[in-house]
């Protein structure tokens, strides 16, 4: 199943096009979506694909747009934590990102002053309470899979000793998430999908979530048994290595640069990018 926020409306997504949820009865608000997933998953098991009908790219948005609680994972791909010179880490290092910096798969996004880096993720999608789940049981609370990018303004990032990671990733437009909530049973092996990232048709990123170091039962296991997880929170998985403040010369996003973020299974968004006014 895949789920979309369709110009603020639930919506199915298939090869055919988009089939609004209220065709199999169910509310259209984006955040009932959790409680109504599983009858949700049932119904697109049986939706009819001629009901699909063609929708604009640019009418996507955010499929979680308020969620309660953001988590980002640092260093989670060894030759990104070499790349940026430290060791392996032994636990997870986690921040957050505030859901006001939440913008949809095919959007523009202003720039700060500064330094803009881009950084694919694979995003985890929490559908139902849980706490102290123990990992051999990490991806039951997970519903979905998506695509994500963890856009940061590295002065900001980086300023301070020790540094605050959660405002240089939280400007409005930084965190870029889409196109669609991809149920975990829809990808062929959920713990290996290639990501790769594409700037102004250069790659520049690209790698397989099954070279995590943590994989997404490590990270639910060791965020919940601190944060109850509720429904709709995401999870930044960590970024793969290539980002532009590792390489020589430093690269950054400007102004008319396009970033293409794709997933294996998951699907593609693709940003633009423009001075702040």
């Amino acid at each position: 199943m895949r789920i979309a926020n369709l110009a603020g409306r639930l919506a199915l997504l298939t090869a055919d096009g988009a089939v609004d949820v209220a065709a199999g009865g169910f509310d259209t608000d984006p955040a009932a979506l959790f409680a109504q997933w599983d009858g949700l998953l049932r119904w697109s098991a049986a939706v009819d694909p001629a009901t699909a009908v063609p929708y604009r790219e640019s009418d996507l948005l955010a499929p979680v747009p308020e969620p309660r609680q953001i988590f980002a994972v640092a260093l989670n791909y060894r030759p990104h934590t070499a790349e940026a010179g430290y060791e392996e880490p032994a636990e997870p290092l986690v921040f957050t990102k505030f859901p006001s910096c939440l913008t949809g798969p095919y959007a523009t996004v202003d720039l700060p002053e500064g330094h803009v880096d881009w950084e694919l993720e694979m995003v985890a999608v929490i559908g139902r309470d849980a706490y102290r789940v123990p990992e051999e049981n990490g991806w039951d609370p997970v519903a979905a899979l998506t695509v994500g990018q963890d856009l940061s303004e590295r002065i900001v990032q980086l300023t301070g000793r020790p540094a605050q990671f959660s405002l240089g990733k939280s400007f409005p437009g930084f965190g870029p998430v889409g196109p669609a909530l991809v149920s975990v049973d829809e990808p062929a092996d959920r713990d290996d999908l290639e990501l790769t990232c594409e700037l102004n048709g250069k790659v520049v990123q690209h790698d397989r979530t099954s070279n995590m170091i943590f994989p997404v039962p490590r990270l639910v296991a060791h965020l919940s048994a601190i944060c109850p997880l509720r429904p709709g929170d995401l999870i930044f998985t960590g970024t793969p290595a290539g980002v532009g403040n590792r390489r020589t010369p430093q690269r950054f996003i400007g102004p008319r640069d396009t970033l293409i973020s794709r997933i294996e299974g998951l699907g593609e968004m693709r940003h633009t990018f423009r001075s702040a006014p």
